[in-house]
């Protein structure tokens, strides 16, 4: 339906009843609607125009009382036609100058962006992780810890530093695991990180006969230690408890699909990867996602990238009732900041 295809006064009360609705979480009956929407009208004239709403699929009746609720399409109505955006919070802008620092690495970088938009949205944040084309070993360090743990310390590219703790099968002394260090950094210091585990694996082939069992141990342990990171998780999220904190107790076992749904991974990924490829902020309503799971939350989301060389897409997923006139251009500026402290 178009928004002609509506009077005045049904738009009216459409957009009343979805704020009401956003507001409160609860359906709302003629009564209540009559009260708050100022029309001078008849309550029976309320019931009326409620009807016709609910017969175009603007609303439906999830329950046996009066009362009603928007639909996606509903609120595909108000965010396309009545939705006014509200002025961004001057307090959350200064908390995304401080998390989005240009000086982090990109990684973190990814993960304050997921955290802050959770934080100032009340909602779930996403943030899919970028593919770095090139990620370069400039150092490598090893730090004896105890019960046969050492602390991995990488300098990759001009700045990242990684620090990952490996296991290993036998105890190295401090020595052995100094001398491991100065082996991987004389010879592929400047290497591609992903190449380096193949290297080493060829390296520990030829000097098979020449290195002892000490040495051959630190080999194996840098060649852990280097590899390529454990298999990409493809995005980040930060406060999934937001939205157990909105769900009613009968939208119990949606959530858990959605849950489930974040851990599978595919479905979310498929539809990130579409709004990478799109210009702007997008709103999936409901199942305009895509997918079933979808159904009773929104994604709102908006690309990211490194100068205009696109890297990836942030975003927020909160019940279909969340307050969109704040969430959207939240992520919108988030997106924006996000591109800029890369950039940088």
């Amino acid at each position: 339906m178009t928004e002609k295809a509506l009077s005045t006064r049904s738009i009216d009360l459409l957009k009343t009843l979805v704020e009401m609705h956003i507001r409160d979480g609860q359906p709302v009956g003629s009564k209540t609607l009559h009260a708050s929407s100022g029309l001078a009208v008849s309550p029976a004239t309320i019931r009326n125009i409620m009807s016709d709403l609910e017969g175009r699929g603007y609303l439906e009746s999830p329950h046996t009382s009066s009362g009603r609720v928007p639909t996606a399409a509903g609120y595909r109505f108000f965010v396309d036609s009545l939705l006014q955006i509200q002025p961004l919070d001057p307090q959350a802008i200064i908390a995304l100058r401080e998390e989005l620092n240009p000086n982090r690495s990109s990684g973190e970088l990814v993960q304050a962006a997921s955290s802050v938009l959770a934080q100032i949205t009340t909602q779930a944040g996403i943030v899919t992780v970028p593919k770095a084309e090139a990620r370069q070993l400039r150092q490598v360090e090893f730090l004896p810890l105890s019960d046969n743990r050492v602390l991995v310390i990488l300098v990759v590219n001009e700045r990242e530093v990684q620090n990952r703790i490996i296991q290993l099968p036998r105890a190295l002394s401090e020595d052995q695991l100094k001398a491991a260090a100065d082996l991987v950094n004389q010879r592929f210091s400047g290497t591609d990180l992903g190449d380096v585990k193949s290297h080493l694996v060829r390296e520990m082939e030829e000097a098979r006969s020449r290195i002892d069992e000490a040495m051959a141990a630190a080999m194996q342990m840098a060649q852990e230690a280097l590899g390529p990171d454990n298999e990409d998780d493809g995005y980040v999220v930060a406060g999934e408890g937001h939205l157990l904190d909105s769900a009613s107790p009968e939208n119990f076992a949606k959530l858990r699909e959605l849950f489930d749904a974040f851990e599978r991974k595919r479905d979310l990924l498929d539809l990130l990867e579409r709004s990478s490829q799109a210009e702007g902020v997008q709103i999936f309503i409901g199942e305009e996602a895509g997918f079933e799971v979808f159904g009773d939350y929104s994604v709102i989301t908006a690309p990211y990238g490194h100068g205009s060389q696109p890297l990836g897409v942030l975003g927020v997923i909160g019940p279909t009732r969340m307050a969109y006139e704040r969430v959207i251009p939240m992520v919108d500026v988030t997106a924006r900041m996000l591109t800029a402290a890369l950039s940088k």
